[in-house]
């Protein structure tokens, strides 16, 4: 038996698959390892790999589903993940027989995990086992670097919205990726994983960096140039733009971002 990120046990699929993923970086992942031809169903925000994806059918939100659309799909699985799916929707799909299956990656080395789920649940082992290769690859050669103290320890304001400013906290995928270089999230919450935040001259004097990320929200050059005339700060270097895709998303993303990061790191 294989046992998701809530502990629900699944048995490999038999006969034929049909998946609906309400998880954008899970959608991607279901193509990276052959299964395109079996997602059925999709997020409007599940917008990878682009020139494949538009033709899947799309059933709501990340937090919000059209339970007839979903179910006239007929899905025989459907995967979530506990941050990004209400608990009550989760509840609302299994009770229409299909298999919910819970995924919660909060580090990256947890992709490991996710990748063998997904290939044992769907005879992709040999998928998995490449994935788990490539990102452990990568992992190693991180640790290598970390021994040689090449990241100074910087800490960071990670701006995922405005009006109200959000971050992130410690306890998130976001900041366990930023960590791996040397950044220290800052305004963590222990009650709320994605906390509202109070932009103020001591909070930025303090912080080494503010990162705006390029989702949720889209942070753009005109944001960053607001916030600079705002705050009077200069823009450059301490207000940068990062791909929250790469910080954010899980999965196969988790390789690339790993050496998205590396470069964003190097050129501080």
């Amino acid at each position: 038996m294989l046992i998701d990120a809530d502990g629900n046990e699944h048995a490999p699929s038999t006969g034929q698959v049909r998946i609906i993923s309400l998880v954008p970086s899970l959608t991607e992942l279901l193509f990276a390892m052959g299964l395109g031809d079996n997602v059925v169903g999709r997020t409007a925000f599940c917008i990878e790999p682009m020139g494949r994806i538009e033709d899947v059918p799309v059933v709501g939100g990340t937090k919000t589903s059209e339970m007839d659309k979903l179910v006239a799909l007929n899905p025989t699985h459907v995967l979530v993940n506990i941050d990004e799916t209400p608990k009550e929707l989760a509840e609302q799909i299994a009770a229409t027989g299909a298999d919910v299956v819970v995924t919660h990656p909060n580090t990256p080395v947890d992709n490991i995990a996710l990748f063998q789920l997904i290939g044992g649940l769907f005879h992709r082992t040999a998928q998995a086992a490449e994935l788990v290769h490539a990102l452990e690859a990568e992992l190693a050669e991180l640790a290598e670097l970390a021994q040689a103290s090449i990241w100074p320890e910087r800490k960071v304001l990670y701006l995922i919205w405005k009006r109200p400013w959000m971050t992130v906290s410690r306890d998130t995928y976001i900041a366990n990726m930023l960590s791996l270089f040397g950044m220290k999230t800052m305004c963590h919450d222990p009650d709320r994983r994605y906390p509202e935040v109070t932009i103020n001259a001591e909070l930025l004097a303090e912080a080494d960096l503010i990162l705006f990320s390029s989702e949720p929200f889209p942070f753009a050059d005109k944001h960053r140039d607001a916030f600079a005339d705002t705050h009077k700060i200069a823009k450059e270097p301490r207000l940068l733009a990062i791909d929250g895709r790469m910080v954010s998303w899980y999965g196969n993303r988790a390789i690339d971002g790993l050496k998205y990061l590396r470069t964003f790191t190097s050129q501080l």
